[in-house]
């Protein structure tokens, strides 16, 4: 079955931006062919790359590709190996013309770091210092804040994967095209950031100090009495109070916060980070998530009263950033005018639980946020560890809240989180409820993407808000994006599925666009015509609607019939059972073979891989129809436990015999009713579970295209495993799983989804 992106959730935030942002554009194309290289065998990785440059030669004596872009990107690549640094610069222009057909504010600025570079290869210049100056010279403020996502590299990590590719090829006599794109790529990446990144931080302050006018470790007043600390970035031309753009996190890191500021302060607003109580050398100790609201609050008020602000603040950021928005808004703090939330996580919605599930990529986040003042990247960044304590708490069978112990450290707010297995007081004081949704009447701009772990939570909100205020101001977007999209552009690939051209619209951009249309008066951005904007994925097109309704015409109800003699899977069917029937799902909770069992990390795949599920799958789509919204179900079963967890994936079974993950959803069997109050099932008894999928999708499917659903329970190494005795899950060991678990699904199980047709 599936959880969400751990890994991608478990990077910072800034050095996952960082990472996507250089390398969305660097798609390799599909190349068969072969070439010699090197000469001879090499047993050194050192040797092999000293002939780097002559493989690169060698490539780009026979390259050519049929998608125009690609191959530039790839001809700039491999023509700064291959020592041709005014070719170089002339793909880079060209690519800027392509690129300026979908994305005009990005173009002036792609690929400025090779630009740097190939101009000091250019000139001779081992120092790419006056080549930086160069450049920027012809760059304006906006133009160069939007430089700032590429400003910077893991240089490290960039090394690791570079001699990794090295010795792919140790012995080797041929090298695959691909991989030699590939092995070119890497070399390019490090060699231009080992040059620049030594002399880059001198050279963005001497850059920064005649745009801006910055202000460090700024005092700001939280709720009672409590002392934050901000940061402030003033455009030098300011001339009269400007609104404040502020971010509020708990993620302290100066070059990521004043990068976001100073994006701001070029489009002529204030730019702000305030940091969360007991970060950045505030006083106190850290603590995620329970006083953000009020402390943001609190600093709202008091910048507002700044000089340099005109008495109006809108909120931004990503993930974190975007629930203390919505913590905020809470509160309800007058100056808040407008906020932009994207890919919002929700406090006992979807982390640290999701449907009542905890989820272990987020046990490692409360030590890297709230050890210090600042980050422990050393120990978030420790993958070996985590995936060490996932799999000796999965073997050993030991009660979930056994987890610091097995990983041999405390980890108090996680532990405080477990004793909150319901979505009760705590979880509820972080986020609004009720009447405090409906008091929130400033604009919303909510943005998410198909491939967003944290999609849950920005559906939770814009449904929360709607339905206690239908008349909110709350403007949906969403595309084929994942969680750190909104921050560093759309990527043409996500998770092995190849996103359509309409999709790649300007998400950076968008942000100003949206606030000078909300505090300026400027025309809303074309892309947001209506409440819910949506790209139909496969069919190159957005939509556009007033409600989620309205994104269908119909809904097709489809039954979970049981295999056939003999059969492995069974079938969604149209046509309402005429026989009860049933289709036996039977896991053993004790056993623990599977504990190097993966779930998938991409959504299109060759092929399905379910674990402790059913498969049911459609008859093929004699016509096309668009299935836009969020699909639901009733689920009628017989089961031996009190309780179990739910997962229950919708793919699409392309005609080519893929299969694209569209939606899940996830939850605790007990819970199914009232993610605050648990219900207990009871063994051997009819009951029915109904649900709705909290992952919005759209997607064009063609004709000879299936839908299929693979139905299970979590039985997995990365999150809580329900034994199903009733006992609280997190007290549960596997003592507790007594006999094999047993769901007799009936068939008049079935799914509804939303078409258009």
């Amino acid at each position: 079955m599936r959880t969400r992106n751990r890994q991608a959730r478990r990077q910072a935030p800034w050095k996952a931006a960082l990472l996507v942002f250089a390398w969305f554009v660097t798609p390799l194309g599909l190349h068969a062919q072969t070439l010699a290289w090197p000469d001879k065998p090499q047993d050194s990785g050192t040797a092999l790359e000293r002939q780097v440059p002559a493989l690169a030669r060698k490539v780009l004596a026979g390259y050519e590709d049929p998608d125009r872009e690609r191959e530039l990107i790839n001809r700039v690549r491999l023509q700064r190996v291959a020592g041709q640094p005014k070719a170089a610069l002339a793909s880079i222009a060209a690519l800027r013309e392509v690129r300026r057909k979908t994305s005009p504010e990005q173009a002036d600025v792609l690929f400025v770091q090779y630009e740097i570079d190939a101009d000091a290869q250019l000139r001779g210049e081992a120092n790419p210092a006056a080549a930086f100056r160069r450049v920027f010279a012809r760059l304006d403020d906006r133009q160069a804040a939007r430089t700032l996502p590429v400003m910077g590299a893991d240089l490290p990590r960039a090394r690791r994967d570079l001699d990794a590719a090295l010795e792919k090829q140790r012995g080797k006599t041929r090298i695959e095209q691909t991989d030699a794109l590939e092995l070119i790529r890497l070399y390019q990446f490090h060699t231009v950031y080992a040059a620049l990144l030594p002399v880059l931080p001198d050279l963005l302050a001497e850059d920064e100090a005649r745009r801006y006018v910055i202000e460090r470790d700024v005092v700001v007043p939280g709720a009672d009495g409590t002392s934050l600390r901000g940061l402030v970035v003033r455009p030098r031309s300011m001339a009269a109070p400007q609104p404040v753009l502020l971010g509020f996190t708990i993620y302290v890191n100066d070059s990521w916060s004043l990068a976001d500021a100073k994006a701001a302060a070029a489009h002529g607003y204030v730019g702000m980070f305030v940091y969360s109580r007991g970060k950045a050398g505030a006083p106190g100790e850290p603590v995620p998530y329970e006083h953000d609201g009020e402390d943001a609050a609190a600093a709202i008020d008091w910048i507002s009263r700044q000089p340099w602000c005109d008495g109006r603040v809108g909120m931004y950021g990503n993930s974190y950033n975007s629930f203390t928005q919505w913590s905020a808004a809470k509160h309800r703090p007058p100056a808040l005018k407008a906020m932009l939330t994207s890919a919002s996580t929700a406090p006992g919605i979807d982390i640290p639980m999701q449907g009542n599930i905890f989820l272990n990529f987020l046990y490692p986040w409360p030590l890297w946020t709230a050890a210090n003042a600042t980050l422990d990247a050393d120990s978030y960044g420790d993958e070996e560890r985590w995936r060490r304590l996932d799999a000796n708490w999965y073997r050993s069978g030991r009660a979930y809240r056994d987890l610091p112990a097995i990983d041999g450290h405390p980890n108090p707010y996680f532990s405080r989180w477990l004793e909150h297995p319901t979505y009760d007081a705590y979880w509820q004081a972080m986020t609004p409820q009720g009447d405090e949704f409906a008091a929130i009447d400033i604009p919303v701009l909510a943005v998410t993407g198909y491939f967003d772990g944290a999609r849950v939570g920005v559906q939770h909100y814009f449904d929360e808000h709607t339905r206690h205020n239908p008349n909110a101001n709350h403007t949906l977007l969403i595309g084929p994006y994942n969680h750190f999209s909104m921050q560093a552009g759309a990527a043409r690939v996500q998770e092995g599925y190849e996103v359509d051209p309409v999709a790649l619209i300007d998400l950076p951009a968008l942000r100003f666009q949206w606030f000078d249309h909300v505090l300026r008066g400027a025309p809303r951005p074309d892309v947001l015509k209506d409440r819910i904007n949506y790209q139909v994925m496969g069919a190159n097109t957005w939509k556009h609607a007033a409600t989620l309704d309205a994104m269908a015409n119909q809904r097709q109800r489809l039954y979970l019939q049981p295999a056939m003699s003999g059969g492995t899977e069974g079938a969604l069917s149209e046509q309402a059972p005429g026989k009860r029937a049933e289709s036996l799902l039977t896991v053993d909770l004790s056993d623990r073979s599977d504990a190097n069992w993966n779930p998938p990390a991409l959504s299109m795949l060759d092929a399905l891989d379910p674990h402790a599920a059913l498969v049911f799958r459609s008859a093929p789509l004699s016509a096309p129809a668009e299935l836009s919204g969020l699909f639901s179900g009733q689920l009628d079963f017989i089961t031996n436990k009190r309780d179990f967890d739910l997962n229950l994936a919708l793919y699409e079974q392309l005609p080519d015999g893929r299969h694209l993950l569209l939606s899940w959803h996830l939850g605790r069997a007990s819970h199914a009713r009232d993610r605050g109050r648990r219900e207990l099932l009871t063994p051997g008894k009819p009951q029915s579970i109904t649900f709705r999928s909290e992952r919005l999708v759209s997607r064009q499917l063609q004709p000879g295209s299936r839908l299929v659903v693979v139905l299970g329970v979590n039985k997995q190494r990365d999150m809580q495993v329900n034994y199903g005795s009733g006992k609280e899950v997190g007290e549960e060991t596997i003592a507790d799983a007594g006999a094999p678990l047993e769901i007799r699904w009936r068939d008049s199980s079935h799914i509804e989804v939303p078409l258009l047709r």
